[in-house]
């Protein structure tokens, strides 16, 4: 038992990266409890799934037009030094929603144009902090730093949403922004206390649009990558969208409360922790494309099949099945992209992971609200698993036949 610990938690001998982390941990509850506070507000101010899904693209916009660029700035400046002024600008906002909120005077608009400056600094922080990894631990504990990170999120959507859904029914929607701010705090001190910076590691100078090519180039010359990059992509813009989905499923089809609506939630959260921790286990060995893809599989064939649940612990069940397939896909996603990138490409190669895992949500989000208002909740997720299942099986068995072949 012991030594099945060693391995799920080798990052961790790393000073640097148990700073990084655990402040993450603190951090990552509330933004959870955020997203659930203001996904609970903007139904309650509109009463609109489609609305709700415009939140989601002012979000995560600025990720899909900017992302490219960032991956530039990455490669350009101390990593470190990024992250501490992106989650201190996150920190920022997230205080000016509480007192929106808490005065009574918070209007859609307000939390439109929030949502966009959030993404606007979620833009850079992700690919910087994703490419900082490697230099918290080093390329041979990648996979296994990646998974821990990942098993925080996921703790972090465990506990999150229930605090949150307590704190809204209880005290009300404001507490979430405020505790939400208050958890910048641990990460930010814990990045002032990281001895490195994540110096860039390139030679000679180029224009940004220079900086873009050489990476698009990179990513598209790579076979490998490229295919894990479109597959992503496909299954981010049409599965991936828990932000606008299990809301809606909970408030249209439970009729249910903020209680109930983090429980869903968690469930997502607890099957991504198991998965996260499968990962870590097998994190000695190199990422296999084919389970990467079988997490695709799992994550939008479910989706499909929660369309036509209506009992809560049969809902609990499947998307404890969605989570663990979630995090199987986009954590071996991530592994995969940085394990085949040179270090001077990694900031712009993570960038590209941001794009097509964040950046497309907005287009997702509407896409899934869109088809809810018009044709019902229980069709819209039906149609977004059936997007993800298919091109995952494509994969599925462009993979194995791969195997077989090599």
């Amino acid at each position: 038992m012991l030594n099945i610990l060693k391995r799920i938690f080798a990052s961790l001998r790393y000073r640097n990266f148990r700073l990084f982390w655990f402040g993450q941990a603190i951090s990552l509850i509330g933004t959870w409890m955020q997203s659930i506070g203001q996904a609970w507000l903007i139904l309650k101010l509109t009463n609109s799934p489609f609305l709700l899904g415009l939140i989601g693209a002012a979000q995560y916009t600025p990720i899909l037009v900017l992302s490219v660029f960032a991956g530039s700035v990455v490669d350009r400046f101390p990593k470190r030094r990024l992250i501490i002024l992106t989650q201190t600008v996150m920190a920022v906002l997230a205080f000016i929603l509480w007192v929106l909120t808490a005065r009574g005077i918070v209007t859609y608009w307000h939390v439109f144009i929030l949502a966009a400056l959030l993404g606007l600094a979620t833009s850079l922080d992700v690919p910087a902090r994703q490419a900082f990894m490697v230099d918290l631990v080093g390329r041979d504990s990648l996979m296994n730093a990646v998974a821990l990170n990942s098993t925080t999120f996921n703790v972090a959507r465990l506990i999150g949403p229930a605090v949150a859904g307590i704190l809204i029914a209880k005290v009300g929607i404001g507490t979430t922004f405020l505790l939400n701010g208050l958890s910048f705090l641990p990460v930010i001190a814990g990045l002032a206390l990281i001895d490195i910076d994540g110096l860039p590691g390139r030679s000679g100078a180029k224009n940004v649009i220079e900086d873009v090519k050489e990476g698009l180039h990179y990513i598209r010359n790579n076979a490998l990558i490229f295919d894990v990059v479109m597959l992503m992509l496909i299954v981010s813009l049409f599965a991936i969208n828990f932000n606008v989905v299990v809301p809606v499923y909970a408030k249209y089809v439970f009729h249910s409360n903020p209680e109930i609506f983090g429980f869903l939630m968690s469930a997502l959260g607890v099957g991504s922790i198991f998965g996260a921790v499968l990962v870590a286990l097998r994190s000695s060995r190199s990422p296999n494309p084919v389970y990467l893809v079988l997490g695709g599989v799992v994550l939008s064939l479910f989706q499909m099949v929660i369309a036509f649940v209506s009992g809560l612990y049969a809902a609990v069940f499947i998307l404890f099945l969605i989570g663990f397939g979630a995090i199987f896909f986009t954590a071996l996603t991530n592994t995969t992209i940085q394990l085949n990138t040179p270090d001077e490409l990694r900031g712009r190669a993570m960038s590209v992971y941001s794009l097509v895992f964040m950046g497309v949500t907005p287009i997702g989000n509407l896409f899934i609200g869109g088809i809810a208002d018009a044709a019902g909740v229980r069709t819209s997720i039906f149609i977004g698993g059936l997007l993800g299942t298919i091109p995952s099986l494509y994969y599925l068995w462009k993979f194995l036949r791969a195997g077989r072949s090599g």
